[in-house]
């Protein structure tokens, strides 16, 4: 077949062809990244806020360290971003959960955390309140992994 042997109808139909076809392609890769930032918000906005409460129930640190302790603590499996932390650390300090102070208040150079009683309470009570649903997503996440693998 030669170049002339196509007119513009056929043209025109195959443009459409590969324009949908990538619309489809797109659509499956826009897919593929909303459940990995599903999977992602599982963390950063179920267990994060948590998780964040138990380190300072450890005692007062700075959010870089809260970032790090995490870390260690699941063998760097999950090592939180700290322009994560750092605003959870600021709704925190304003909801009267933690009570943060400069280490130099004239240099300001780190600011130290430390868990008020109101957010021991707090924290307490999230843990009531997730240890089912952290059990159900545990027994879930162990069925799938058995069927997929």
């Amino acid at each position: 077949m030669r170049d002339s042997d196509f007119n513009s109808e056929d043209i025109k139909a195959e443009e459409k062809r590969l324009y949908e076809e990538y619309k489809k392609k797109l659509a499956e890769l826009k897919k593929v990244q909303k459940e990995k930032e599903a999977v992602g918000q599982v963390f950063t906005k179920g267990l994060l806020p948590i998780y964040v409460l138990y380190i300072l129930s450890l005692g007062p640190t700075n959010g870089n360290d809260i970032s790090h302790k995490i870390g260690e603590r699941t063998n760097g499996l999950w090592v939180p971003s700290t322009g994560g932390i750092y605003p959870m650390l600021k709704k925190f300090e304003k909801e009267g959960f933690i009570k943060g102070e400069w280490d130099d208040p004239d240099k300001k150079f780190q600011k130290i955390y430390k868990l008020t009683e109101k957010g021991y309470l707090e924290f307490e009570s999230r843990k009531v309140l997730l240890q089912s649903k952290i059990e159900e997503a545990l027994e879930v996440f162990k069925l799938i992994y058995k069927d997929l693998y």
